[in-house]
């Protein structure tokens, strides 16, 4: 299964990270959907219910756009049926948070969407995964390996007094790749060199309540059986999408029919992962101590091990004062004060950690 998540990410830093190549072979920077950048709150422990990023064909909202478009929005998780007749989506009697993909074509809820080509990738630095220990459940976060570290260009003193010139689609760096960002209009968007995003297949619905009012997206995480490097954590894992080609494929439905686009589901050996504290387990909350990599043999201080190695470069690289502050309602000294009581960050980690609360800087 999969039921927490974590994207991190601005929403402009999203849609960097999601820039892709269509047909063509061209590379393409996804806008994101009007109004939907607002919508999206950056967390570091999203659980059902919450707006999540999520590529998606621009046809399924312009049918005159070219079906290989892609364009980001804001979709609440847990699908909610186009054919649902009750007036509010909370009184939904079943989860819809994950589809199996064995049962994808039998269940009513996702075989329409899925027939109709409503296919979607949710965007996620990560997810959580549960492994039971005796009478307790050991948290771990699990992802993309990193195979590139973040760029040497992403220092604080290169990120002082650099503008925009350029259209929507192309969004001044502050997190490297300036030489890149700062082209002319007509140049294709530079790939994105930070941290590599997860990318999960989805399907998704729009209802409408019954006595009107605004349409509402929502999605459900397609999941097949764990990996073998997964399968000590959880017996399920999200249906992942392993490369640009294969997200291509699974969001042009026109191009690639709905049988044709399940034989992407497969199980993939191609993540890592590293344990985190229980803090984690409350889905209130919401702090980068959700992410940060334990020793078991204490549970109390920071370990850089292998796998979460990249991790750390990278979230040691950014600039937190890019980063939007998460949801929470609890202020920035309680949240320093709890995160100093449960565990020691080190290296790195700590300068990001440091100034993970610090509000967006404006321009």
């Amino acid at each position: 299964m999969c039921g927490r998540t974590a994207c991190t990410l601005a929403p402009d830093e999203v849609s960097r990270a999601c820039s892709y190549r269509n047909r063509g072979g061209q590379r393409r920077q996804p806008r994101w959907r009007d109004g939907d950048a607002d919508k999206y709150r950056p967390s570091y422990n999203k659980s059902p219910q919450s707006m999540s990023p999520v590529l998606v064909s621009q046809r399924h909202f312009d049918k005159t756009a070219p079906v290989d478009e892609c364009v980001l929005a804001s979709m609440r998780w847990g699908l909610i049926p186009a054919w649902f007749k009750e007036s509010d989506p909370s009184k939904m009697q079943y989860s819809t948070s994950n589809c199996r993909s064995e049962n994808i074509l039998e269940k009513k809820s996702y075989k329409d969407p899925l027939l109709k080509g409503q296919r979607c990738v949710i965007m996620a630095d990560g997810f959580y995964e549960w492994r039971r220990v005796e009478k307790e459940k050991q948290p771990f976060f699990i992802y993309f390996p990193q195979k590139n570290g973040p760029s040497q260009e992403r220092k604080e003193d290169q990120q002082q007094d650099v503008t925009t010139s350029s259209t929507c689609n192309t969004v001044v760096s502050e997190k490297g790749e300036i030489s890149h960002d700062l082209a002319e209009e007509s140049e294709a968007p530079a790939e994105w060199t930070g941290w590599r995003l997860l990318t999960m297949a989805g399907v998704f619905d729009c209802w409408t309540p019954p006595g009107g009012g605004e349409a509402l997206y929502t999605y459900s995480v397609i999941t097949v059986n764990a990996s073998p490097n997964l399968q000590s954590i959880h017996d399920r894992m999200p249906a992942v999408l392993d490369g640009e080609d294969e997200v291509r494929r699974w969001l042009d439905f026109g191009e690639v029919k709905s049988l044709d686009a399940i034989k992407l589901l497969q199980s993939k050996d191609v993540l890592t992962f590293h344990p985190v504290s229980s803090f984690v387990n409350n889905s209130r909350n919401n702090s980068p101590e959700c992410l940060q990599p334990v020793d078991l043999s204490s549970k109390k201080e920071i370990k850089a091990t292998a796998s979460s190695k990249m991790m750390m470069s990278w979230l040691s690289s950014g600039s937190p004062a890019k980063r939007k502050e998460p949801d929470t309602n609890e202020t920035k000294g309680e949240q320093d004060s709890k995160a100093k009581s449960r565990c020691k960050p080190a290296g790195g980690l700590q300068l990001w950690l440091q100034g993970a609360n610090k509000k967006p800087r404006t321009k």
